[in-house]
């Protein structure tokens, strides 16, 4: 569990995170949507510990980022994993030698036992027989897969993603969005997701939190978008005469 409380952010006199609060719980996946500019990005680095807030608190668990020790904070990025938006595989190394980075940094396992875990998690992104491989022989929706295989190669507690759809096709998109929410339930990890994809809300929304410049103005899951009134949810979701059908329906049939 990650709980937020009246994080503010600023760069100089622009303040971009204004007094938000919210939980981002174990076992779910956590999508914080909004528009560019809205401030998720800031507050997934906020999150990570990129950047430090001027105000507020976050928690994990029970112990607040901001009290913790450097044993602390190191324990505390063992514990996270992170897929970035473009993969940031590492186009010098194979398969094998990308995903093992975290184990080489964060553990003293002998390189069979690293391998071997390696080779679990390659296989659980269905990925197996491509360990020689280097990332420009391997498709987009590959590399996310073998990001999403390095991100949770330590079994973290935590998994950040930072718009893990961007640039790959609707039926990839897809299938990314459920291996992470299958991952995330299977090793009862609090996941976030930051996205701006309606596929990826409607499909693992399982708890959405709407930012809007900077601010916190709805959060709920994706079943409750369809009976909401909220307009900024509404304004955010339906822009979409697909979604405004949709919704539509569920409301005739509630």
């Amino acid at each position: 569990m990650i709980k937020v409380e009246n994080i503010l952010k600023r760069f100089g006199d622009e303040v971009i995170l204004k007094n938000i609060s919210t939980t981002f719980d174990r076992g779910k996946t956590n999508l914080v949507i909004g528009r560019s500019g809205s401030g998720k990005t800031v507050m997934l680095k906020c999150l990570v510990g990129l950047f430090t807030p001027e105000e507020g608190r976050i928690y994990f668990e029970d112990n607040a980022i901001q009290d913790m020790n450097t044993e602390q904070h190191r324990i505390l990025r063992e514990e996270t994993g992170m897929l970035f938006q473009g993969g940031a595989l590492f186009d010098s190394m194979n398969i094998e030698e990308n995903v093992m980075f975290p184990l080489r940094m964060f553990s003293n396992n002998k390189r069979e036992e690293m391998l071997e875990r390696v080779n679990e998690v390659l296989k659980r992104v269905d990925l197996e027989n491509v360990n020689k491989k280097f990332p420009a022989e391997i498709s987009g929706g590959m590399k996310k897969r073998v990001s999403i295989a390095r991100a949770i190669v330590n079994k973290p507690k935590y998994l950040f993603c930072d718009e893990p759809n961007s640039g790959l096709d609707p039926k990839t998109a897809t299938l990314i969005d459920n291996l992470i929410q299958d991952i995330t339930k299977e090793n009862n990890i609090t996941t976030i997701v930051v996205t701006h994809d309606m596929n990826s809300v409607m499909e693992i929304g399982e708890k959405i939190v709407l930012l809007k410049q900077g601010k916190l103005v709805w959060e709920g899951s994706n079943k409750e978008i369809f009976k909401t009134d909220n307009k900024d949810i509404v304004d955010f979701v339906y822009t979409s005469n697909l979604f405004k059908k949709i919704r539509d329906v569920q409301l005739k049939e509630n």
